[in-house]
Formats: C-alpha cells, sequence, structure tokens
C-alpha cells in the first residue's frame, strides 16, 4: 500500500497505518477457510488474545440487538468496561463492527435461504 492509498482509509486511526500492519492484514486476507484461520493465529497470538477479539464480537452483536449490559456481561464473561468499549466502537467508531455485522446478517439470511429451498425441495415428489 502506497502513502498516499494510507492516507485515503476514511476512518481509520492514522497510528495503525504501517506498513507492518498493512503485511499483516495482506496475510489473513490470504487465508481460506476456518482451518488455515485457527492455524494462523493459534501462532501468531495466544489463546487470551484470541478469545479476547472473539469476545467484542459476540459483545457487538448483542449490543446490535439492544441486550442490557448485565446480559451481555453474564452471557459473555466481558467486563462493563469492555461492553463500553465495544459501544463506543460501534457509535463513534471507524465502522468496522458495522461492516462486519451487516455482513454476517446478510451471510446468514443467505444460508437461511439456502436451507428454506432445500428444506422446500426435500418436500416435493417426483
Amino acid at each position: 500500500m502506497t502513502d498516499d492509498q494510507r492516507k485515503e482509509l476514511v476512518g481509520v486511526d492514522q497510528r495503525l497505518i504501517d506498513p507492518m500492519i498493512d503485511a499483516l492484514f495482506d496475510a489473513i486476507l490470504l487465508l481460506k477457510n476456518r482451518e488455515e484461520c485457527y492455524r494462523f493465529f493459534q501462532d501468531i497470538a495466544t489463546v487470551s488474545e484470541i478469545k479476547a477479539l472473539a469476545q467484542r464480537l459476540e459483545v457487538a452483536k448483542l449490543l446490535e440487538k439492544n441486550i442490557t449490559y448485565t446480559t451481555i456481561a453474564q452471557t459473555t464473561g466481558a467486563s462493563t468496561a469492555t461492553i463500553s468499549r465495544v459501544k463506543r466502537c460501534l457509535h463513534f467508531g471507524a465502522d468496522g463492527y458495522k461492516l462486519i455485522l451487516k455482513r454476517l446478517a446478510e451471510q446468514e439470511e443467505t444460508t437461511e435461504d439456502k436451507e428454506a429451498v432445500s428444506t422446500k425441495d426435500e418436500g416435493k415428489e417426483d
């Protein structure tokens, strides 16, 4: 990524923009499936770090559904500080959570549609 391309990243904290981080994200984008993700992340991060990232994504999903902090804390084990930080990012961040939550919802809808068609087709008589 060129310096000009980095400067054009809208909403991205400029302190994050760095050639090593670019290389990390490029490497992540090369992963082809869940197994490859497990293998790469197991090597590059601790179990605790991976679980913390997963927890934040789950917190974002629950906040989007307007679940209370208490329920989120009980369900995920996240602290109220973590929940507050995720909520702040959802409302005032770089829209990364919004982007991925939208794509996850679209993926879920597509999967449900395919399952509905499959179930409907199974019920047809020849």
